[in-house]
């Protein structure tokens, strides 16, 4: 639901989030700069107040997107401890699978677009995966951490892009059940 028109606290939040949605509900091409102003309750000429393009807002999305990545990690690892890796693998292939297009995580909703776009996006888009695979490394414990978390980011992205795709829910469930059960075994100590 869009936000009145003419308010103007956090426009620029709103206009982030708005563009996460429209995003990975559409793709990049599937949205313009006035559906995306529509999206936050904003013109288009406010859409331009706070960015120059819908290419810039496309990279702060893909921003937000790895943030709120990292913010869901880090409340997890204060919550469950320890064990925060098998939570999250838990978690992303059961509970995160159920919500909406629009707020599905960025790796399997955003990665296509941002494959396509310019250098600069490609650019903020490995620095954000880059750091993305440090904090699943210090999760892991045993030899090759770091390449198990490039393993485990692949996972993410390509068993909830399957499972996301299908129709069939059995074999959703299946896909799911499988990456779920390879991503805990990726997580154990070696």
């Amino acid at each position: 639901m869009a936000r009145p028109k003419g308010s103007t606290s956090n426009a620029r939040e709103r206009l982030i989030e708005a563009a996460g949605r429209g995003f990975r509900t559409g793709g990049f091409g599937g949205i313009g700069v006035d559906g995306l102003a529509k999206e936050a309750g904003l013109t288009s000429g406010a859409f331009y107040t706070h960015f120059g393009s819908k290419t810039e807002a496309f990279r702060f999305a893909l921003h937000e997107g790895f943030e709120f990545f990292q913010r869901g990690i880090a409340a997890l690892r204060q919550k469950v401890g320890k064990n925060w890796l098998t939570a999250l693998v838990n978690f992303y292939f059961k509970d995160r699978m159920e919500v909406d297009l629009c707020e599905a995580c960025v790796l399997p909703s955003l990665t296509a677009d941002a494959m396509r776009g310019d250098d600069e996006t490609r650019i903020g888009y490995e620095t954000d995966l880059q750091n993305l695979a440090e904090t699943l490394a210090s999760g892991m414990s045993g030899k090759g951490a770091a390449e198990r978390s490039w393993t485990l980011l692949a996972l993410f992205a390509g068993g909830a892009s399957l499972a996301r795709t299908v129709k069939d829910e059995t074999m959703r469930a299946k896909i799911l059940d499988s990456v779920r059960e390879s991503a805990l075994k990726v997580c154990e100590k070696r």
